[in-house]
Formats: structure tokens, sequence, C-alpha cells
């Protein structure tokens, strides 16, 4: 009787911490996914020199795994809530450490591109489960610090994309160069499928077919809009990226009618059009889209105004987002607190900060021109990555918390998704921006203040849209209060 008790208070305890074992295997998925999405930016230079790729080609490296992982995120989420997320999480799991190990042994710059393509492939099957494990395993106080912890998480791996990558290609371990950025996720991803048990498992209540038409018709629109939107103005805008917007778009209302055909036929679809319909959830995957295009697209710009401008090595230029976890940590622990006290409130401030943070950024840049030194920049990072923890953080949170929870694998697809759509838009807008504005002479002299030129155009696109978010944030307030 004793032994039975015993087993029995075992097992229970067990299974109360589980959920928070499970967290940390959660959160390290998430990490490596979104840190390959940054690293190669810090690599570049050493593909091109050891593959021989040509500037089309290092395109695709860039681009295949984020074009991937964005078509078959919905696909993803629905997958795991029809066979099970910790399943789902395991085979993504697999595939990714398959084809990191591809992307890291790669013997040219095709096979390169072939293995990002399918490294995007296998995150879209295990990011999704990171969100919809965490929405169904946490509820109340444990959700929110759940999710402080994923969104500073995902931060920490955009920042340390560029400075542990640039750390790893300057170090040239064992002579692997850039390879190292790839070979880097085998052994962590190994250890995360075996720690995968303290994962519980969940599926929707309801279990479904999956809309095969659906996955082909959202995924082919989606592929059709990212494809030009990132490739298009690099070539001027030609005639085939028109066209394929167009497709696109087409595609894509096909999509919202063949979807509401089989909801009201009483089919299960992969999205269920009243998700979009319920206003608050619309309006969170706006400020989602136009949040996330910010990252990225500054990361971007940056790295190469330290880079192609300033003449830093890709150690020393990835060590100088490090005030930007700083910042992003601080707030990033602070924030739930904050929004449990005074709600979307909190948030629309941090959007505020970040909004003034980046409009100084830019001046300070404008001003400093060619002459610009960037340590001088350090402390308007920290208050810019302060700023973006403080939106990302809760925002997820805000977001899921609008749906229900048999909507959450759903939820969580749309929304990662949206994040890389966001992504492909803000890097699209300010590479069009930021290109423009190199049409200087090629000294050194005169690059560095063409540099510092076209940082300022493409972070205009930054500033309006971290504005926008200011502005979207207060009405969502708001509206929630209005509501109470």
């Amino acid at each position: 009787m004793n032994l039975n008790f015993l087993l029995i208070k075992t097992g229970a305890c067990a299974s109360k911490g589980a959920p928070w074992l499970g967290l940390s295997v959660l959160l390290l998925a998430g990490f490596v996914t979104i840190f390959d999405l940054f690293v190669v930016n810090v690599a570049i230079p050493s593909m091109q020199a050891s593959l021989g790729a040509s500037f089309a080609q290092i395109g695709f490296i860039v681009a295949g795994y984020e074009l991937a992982f964005g078509v078959l995120l919905i696909t993803g989420g629905r997958l795991g809530d029809l066979f099970g997320r910790r399943r789902l999480f395991i085979v993504g799991m697999a595939g990714f450490t398959l084809a990191s190990a591809l992307c890291g042994l790669a013997p040219s710059a095709d096979f390169l591109v072939g293995a990002r393509v399918l490294q995007g492939l296998a995150a879209a099957l295990l990011f999704p489960q990171v969100y919809a494990s965490i929405r169904v395993n946490f509820n109340g106080d444990d959700s929110r610090r759940a999710f402080a912890l994923l969104g500073m998480t995902l931060g920490l791996a955009a920042i340390m994309g560029q400075i542990l990558g640039g750390w790893l290609v300057h170090a040239d371990l064992f002579g692997l160069g850039w390879r190292s950025i790839f070979l880097i996720n085998v052994p962590i991803c190994l250890f995360a499928m075996g720690a995968a048990r303290f994962i519980p498992e969940s599926r929707a209540p309801r279990r479904p077919t999956l809309d095969w038409v659906g996955v082909v018709l959202v995924s082919s629109g989606l592929t059709l809009l990212l494809v030009p939107m990132i490739e298009g103005p690099g070539y001027d805008w030609p005639a085939w990226s028109l066209w394929s917007l167009g497709t696109a778009v087409a595609l894509l209302v096909v999509f919202y009618r063949h979807q509401e055909q089989r909801r009201i036929a009483g089919h299960q679809p992969l999205v269920d059009m009243r998700l979009l319909g319920q206003r608050r959830f619309a309006l969170g995957v706006l400020l989602v889209l136009l949040i996330y295009s910010t990252s990225s697209s500054f990361f971007l710009c940056f790295a190469l105004l330290v880079q192609s401008g300033l003449g830093l090595d890709p150690f020393m230029a990835g060590a100088i987002f490090a005030p930007c976890s700083v910042g992003f940590v601080m707030t990033s622990l602070a924030a739930p607190r904050m929004v449990a006290r005074w709600g979307t409130r909190a948030i629309a401030m941090g959007a505020l900060v970040y909004s003034v943070s980046m409009g100084l950024l830019i001046a300070q840049v404008w001003m400093a021109g060619a002459e610009l030194e960037p340590m001088r920049l350090i402390p308007a990072l920290i208050v810019v990555g302060a700023g973006q923890g403080f939106i990302m953080t809760p925002l997820l949170n805000l977001l899921l918390g609008f749906v229900e929870e048999s909507q959450a694998g759903m939820a969580s697809g749309v929304i990662a998704t949206v994040q890389q759509i966001g992504a492909a838009l803000g890097v699209a807008v300010v590479g069009i921006l930021f290109g423009a504005a190199l049409i200087g002479d090629h000294d050194t002299t005169a690059r560095a203040g063409e540099y510092a030129s076209a940082f300022v155009a493409g972070m205009l696109y930054n500033l309006g849209a971290a504005v926008l978010v200011f502005v979207l944030l207060t009405i969502l307030a708001k509206t929630q209060r209005a509501t109470r």
C-alpha cells in the first residue's frame, strides 16, 4: 500500500513537473530554428568564396530556408493537431538534424540551396508545435511566463545568429569555416529529440482529415508571393515577378473560398476563416506582420552597414549586436509583470520606446555619415533591443489568448506564417530603399558614407512600421477596455 502511494505520488510529481521540463526542450527547438534564419547573414562572404557561388545562388541560400519555412507552417500546425504535437516535434527535429548535416557537408552551392530548403521544410513541421504545446499545457500566469521565455528565446536566437555565427566563422574551428554554423545544430538537435519525452503529448479534440487541396493552394500562393518579394527587387521587378504576385493573389482568393466551402459543408478546413474574422485576432496578426518585418530588416541593414560599409570582420560585426541582447533580456523579463498590471497599454508603451529609439538611431547614423564609429551606437542599440523585447515577448501570448484551445494549432500556424511573410516583406521593402541609396563611388571613405545613407533610407520603413504598431496597440488597448 505504501509502495502504491509512493508510485502515485511520484507519478503526480512527474506529471506536474513535466510541462516545465518540456518547455526547456521546446525553447531549445525554437532557438535553433530562428537561429538558422539569421546566422547565414554573417557567413555569406565565406560561402561565396568557398563554393564559388553566384549572387543568385547566395540569394536562394538565404531565401530558400525562409520560403520553405513560411509556406508550410500552417500545414505543420494542422498536422500537429491531427497526429500529435510531440510526435510531429520529433519528426520535424529529425528532419532538421539531417538537413543541418547536409548543409554543413554541402559540396556545391546548388546542393546547399537544396539542403536549406529541406531544413526549412523540417522547421515548418517543428516550429508550430512549440507554440501550440505551450498554449495547451500552460494556463494563466504560467502561460504568461512560458510565452515570455519563448519570446525572449526567439529574440535572443536572432541576435545570437549574428554574434555566435560571426564568432564561429571567424574562429574557423577545425578548419570548418562557415560549415560550423550548420554542423553545430546536429548534437543540439539529437539532444532535443532524446529529451522530447518530457513534452506532454497533445492533439486537437477532433481528428479531421487534412485538407490537401487547401495545402496545395496556400503553399503555392505563398510561394508565388514570397519569391518575387525577396528576389524581385534585385532584378528591378521584372515581368515574371509581377505575374507571380498577381497569380499569388488569385490563388489565395481561391484558397479563402475553398476553406469557406469546406466549413459550410461541415468539413474541417485547413484554416477556419472565422478566426481571421475575429477583430482582435486579425489586428494582432497585423501587429505580428509589422513588428517582425522591422526585426529582420533591421538585422540585415545593420549587418550590411558594419560589414560592407565599415569593414568589420564577422566576429566584430556580430558582437556589435550584443547591446541589443542586453536591452531585450531586461524587458523580456519585466514584460509579463508590466502587462499583468497595465494590460495592452504596457505593450503600447514598449512600441513607443521602440519607435523613439529607432528614430534616434537613424538620426545618429545620418549625422555621423562616413565618420560613424559603431561603438557610439551602443546606447541606442540597448534601447532598440529593449523596445523589441517589450513588444515581442508579450504579444504572442496576447494574440493566442484571443482564441480557444481547440484552435491553438491552427492559430499558431497562422501566426508563425505571418512572421515569415513579415520578415520577407520587411527585407523586400528595405532592400529597395537600401539598394537605391548605393550609387556612390567605391573607395573606402565614400563606401562608408554611402552605406550610412543607405541604412538611413532603409530604416525609414522600420520607423514608419514601428509608429504604426504603436498606434494599433493603442487602439487595441482602448477596444479591450471598452469591452470590459
